[in-house]
């Protein structure tokens, strides 16, 4: 199934997809900024995903300085990853979340080796994460796409360095 992983920039097209992927298959607060709304996927709530997630059509010349894109697999949108650029020239931070759905099938690693190149293309040098040490998952993610991991104050950074290739599996 991994090879059917495609990046697609974020774009009006394809946001009502992530935003339903996001209200049926993952918690607000795993998905998007805290915002003052009722809990759970109110309306608010789903007004403020879309303009969280347009905020950053600029990509990384624009305002936000963020590349969103949807994960898709077999032509269906199945979760998101973005590049956001640091202050440090040359380097970005990255995140990324599936729909329950999509876990543990490989999926989030496929997807961060097409953010990893579409970063080296926009002339990148370096990619951060960060995550907490008992979320396996991402921590899997980032081992097998390289990422030399460190622990902190409960609190695991991860760094991809650009100048060599990532692992391939």
């Amino acid at each position: 199934m991994t090879s059917a992983v495609r990046l697609e920039p974020m774009s009006e097209s394809n946001l009502e997809s992530l935003l339903s992927v996001a209200a049926a298959e993952a918690e607000p607060g795993d998905v998007m900024p805290p915002v003052e709304a009722p809990a759970g996927w109110s309306h608010a709530r789903r007004e403020a995903f879309r303009e969280f997630h347009r905020a950053s059509f600029g990509g990384l010349a624009g305002r936000t300085r963020t590349q969103m894109y949807a994960i898709l697999v077999g032509g269906e949108v199945v979760g998101m990853i973005r590049m956001t650029c640091c202050d440090d020239p040359g380097t970005v931070e990255t995140g990324l979340w599936l729909g329950r759905s999509a876990r543990g099938q490989g999926i989030g690693s496929a997807a961060l080796r097409g953010l990893l190149n579409e970063a080296a293309a926009a002339g990148m040098r370096r990619v951060l994460a960060t995550t907490t040490p008992h979320n396996s998952g991402a921590v899997s993610v980032l081992t097998q796409c390289g990422a030399k991991l460190r622990e902190e104050n409960g609190r695991t950074y991860a760094e991809i360095c650009l100048d060599s290739a990532p692992p391939v599996r």
